[in-house]
């Protein structure tokens, strides 16, 4: 039997788990930007109001991982699909990196959002808003990297791999989150489920697959990543706004005490937040938390 899935009906549950107030839907709304080869870069849109925040997803998520995150925050803001991801369009020759995101992200951002006072990117969505702040550093007013440096490399992002390099389909939702739980031990049951729906597909078939581009398989149980994004080292030493790095201090977090190290000496005004309880996607596991160092940052 197909599943029902409605993309807006399940923020009540947002809002019962971590305790925030829920008087009804919140006002959020989808659309869509034309970008470069006739494809079209997907968003959330929070609130009426001009947005004040712009939200950059990591690998393999999309846009609704920061449901909570926006709902905590009250604010008008926008979250992005990144190509490839949640209902952004493909590309024809496969996902792409932080620099190919930054100039689709740019066009998305001047309709929506050319004004934000901050930029925040979570992981791949991280390093797309360092490539950003230099691509077109009018629309990065502060930057607030979620987990994420330069510094990741394949053997950091190991375990977000071997993930990514799961089976192509699954037979039940059950089985798809399973494997989800197995991969995020820092995370509700409740929320993963959540986030199954919102980053899955259930087809004719009754099979699941993700709704992101998958990197091409290069081994049986190894994805195609970058080496390393060193090369971004040097758009962070460009950026001349404010920046705040949040790191998660439990499992699974992909910066370490040398990462920091280095933003310091690339940035040496720059913040770091460390988040108890929380692994990479912070996000995901302490999001009140997060969504008031957000705030603090934005306003300070």
């Amino acid at each position: 039997m197909t599943l029902h899935y409605d993309e807006f009906g399940l923020f009540h549950e947002n809002a019962q788990e971590f305790g925030l107030p829920f008087d009804g839907p919140p006002d959020v709304r989808r659309v869509e930007v034309p970008v470069a080869d006739d494809r079209n870069v997907s968003a959330l849109v929070w609130g009426s109001a001009p947005p004040e925040i712009v939200l950059l997803h990591g690998g393999a998520q999309n846009a609704h991982t920061w449901d909570t995150v926006a709902m905590a925050m009250g604010r008008p803001l926008v979250a992005v699909d990144l190509p490839g991801h949640g209902h952004s369009d493909h590309r024809d020759d496969g996902p792409f990196g932080p620099r190919q995101n930054a100039a689709d992200v740019a066009v998305a951002l001047r309709t929506l959002a050319p004004d934000a006072g901050m930029v925040v990117g979570m992981s791949l969505g991280g390093l797309t808003s360092i490539a950003l702040a230099t691509h077109a550093p009018e629309l990065v007013r502060k930057l607030a990297l979620i987990d994420v440096t330069p510094g990741v490399d394949r053997d950091k992002a190991a375990p977000i791999a071997q993930f990514i390099a799961g089976p192509d389909s699954f037979e039940s939702l059950d089985e798809i989150l399973a494997r989800t739980i197995e991969f995020n031990p820092t995370r509700s049951v409740s929320s993963l489920r959540r986030g199954v729906l919102h980053n899955a597909i259930e087809r004719d078939d009754g099979r699941w697959v993700w709704r992101y581009q998958r990197p091409r398989i290069l081994e049986e149980t190894e994805m195609e990543i970058p080496a390393d994004f060193a090369m971004l080292w040097d758009d962070v030493g460009q950026i001349e706004v404010p920046i705040v790095l949040v790191r998660g201090a439990a499992q699974g977090t992909v910066v370490d005490d040398d990462d920091e190290a280095e933003l310091r000496r690339r940035q040496p005004n720059a913040r770091v937040e460390l988040v108890d309880g929380a692994g990479h996607s912070i996000q995901g596991d302490r999001p009140i938390e997060l969504a008031h160092l957000l705030d603090d940052f934005l306003t300070s």
